[in-house]
């Protein structure tokens, strides 16, 4: 009986460590995620259950936003679409200031990288089979036939709708 408590216990604090682990460094799970300084409400320098369980409960107040305490569907679709938002913010943010060259705030056609233009070109001699340089409609409908049956078996039972 003991050894079962002890395990227990043991669980639990591999799962609340491993918790605070993703959620402090922004962990990739579904949902929004915390830093350590929005955890740690009270500054103390370690973040406690209550802390976690009142950003939790923040969390779920904000995204209730006719405050009648449960989620409804549109309820959680808002809450999903500003989460992706905001990561793509950052994602934009990043992509800019890692391209803009000139510093100005924006990036300009020149200052982004041709990403894979060898590949692009290799895709292109093999889709143009005849060698001609270009594209006639019959070889652009055969790749994009070629490509929809490879898609077809990749999704093969699964709804995209």
């Amino acid at each position: 009986m003991k050894t079962t408590t002890v395990i227990a216990g043991l669980m639990a604090a591999t799962l609340a460590l491993t918790a605070t682990h993703a959620m402090a460094r922004g962990g990739h799970g579904k949902g929004p995620q915390a830093t350590f300084e929005q955890l740690d409400a009270d500054g103390s320098g370690e973040v406690t259950q209550a802390e976690m369980a009142a950003w939790r409960d923040a969390q779920r107040a904000a995204a209730d936003t006719d405050g009648d305490g449960a989620l409804s569907r549109e309820e959680m679709l808002a809450a999903a679409e500003a989460r992706n938002a905001e990561r793509a913010e950052r994602r934009i943010d990043r992509m800019i200031d890692r391209m803009d060259a000139n510093g100005d705030g924006v990036v300009q056609f020149d200052e982004m990288p041709e990403r894979n233009a060898d590949r692009a070109a290799e895709r292109f001699a093999r889709v143009d089979t005849d060698g001609s340089g270009g594209l006639s409609e019959a070889e652009f409908d055969a790749a994009k036939d070629k490509r929809a049956g490879r898609k077809g078996k990749r999704g093969e039972g699964r709804d995209r709708g």
